[in-house]
């Protein structure tokens, strides 16, 4: 017993219904900016830890 993909969608259409189109796409812009952002930082500080190995 799992969730369907009925009920799946059916909770996506309450959460467009609730927040709307536009604040959901600025939340999914959001969140992509914070997700590059991260990964931008995490892989600069593996490049710093690799500087400071060979030093």
């Amino acid at each position: 017993m799992g969730i369907s993909i009925w009920q799946v969608l059916i909770v996506l259409l309450i959460v467009l219904l609730v927040f709307g189109s536009k604040k959901i796409t600025s939340l999914g812009s959001d969140l992509g900016k914070a997700l590059k952002g991260f990964k931008k930082e995490i892989k600069n500080d593996s490049n710093k830890d690799d500087s400071d190995r060979t030093s």
